[in-house]
């Protein structure tokens, strides 16, 4: 599951199926201290923490309930893994640029 940040703001959700990688796309032009992508923070060069509500909203999400159930499956083993901060209810995301 990738999650692909553009320049305007622009976010949308891409490989939605494969829940086994996440992580979070800056494309050229998308300047994280220009940008307000709300229920993304950037936490340094290489690591996000994305809003768990926020991936379900996300353009590009199926419009499926066995999604639902899938995607909550991964997060709860996001959760075991350590990847989730909880006080923030989100999931930390691996940054990679394009």
């Amino acid at each position: 599951m990738i999650i692909e940040c553009f320049e305007g703001g622009i976010v949308r959700l891409t490989e939605p199926m494969d829940f086994r990688r996440f992580k979070l796309v800056l494309h050229a032009g998308a300047r994280p201290e220009t940008q307000g992508w709300k229920g993304i923070t950037l936490l340094d060069e290489r690591d996000a923490l994305v809003a768990i509500d926020l991936v379900p909203t996300l353009t590009g999400r199926p419009d499926d309930a066995s999604w639902d159930q899938r995607y909550a499956e991964m997060v709860a083993k996001a959760r075991e893994h350590g990847w989730i901060d909880a006080e923030r209810a989100a999931i930390r995301a691996h940054i990679e640029r394009a």
